[in-house]
């Protein structure tokens, strides 16, 4: 939940800066655009790392189920054995 709240925030703020640096640009205040350049920017910086945090947890993941399975498989092995 607390990740869907995050990129919620994200996309809410992309689109804030968006819209200030179009105000800033109608405007012709500089200052307002480049706010509006760098809230937009960071948005999508925190919303790239979140993916990446995303596809670390999947991999771990995956990885845990293929050591789990590693670990199930020579137990039959050596259950075999015996």
């Amino acid at each position: 939940m607390a990740d869907l709240k995050g990129r919620f925030d994200d996309a809410k703020d992309k689109v804030e800066g968006t819209a200030k640096e179009a105000q800033g640009k109608v405007t012709d205040d500089k200052g307002k655009e480049l706010e509006g350049k760098a809230q937009s920017t960071f948005a999508d910086v925190k919303d790239k790392a979140r993916d990446a945090g995303d596809d670390l947890k999947e991999g771990a993941e995956k990885l845990t189920d293929k050591v789990k399975e590693g670990f199930e498989d020579l137990k039959d092995k050596f259950s075999k054995d015996k």
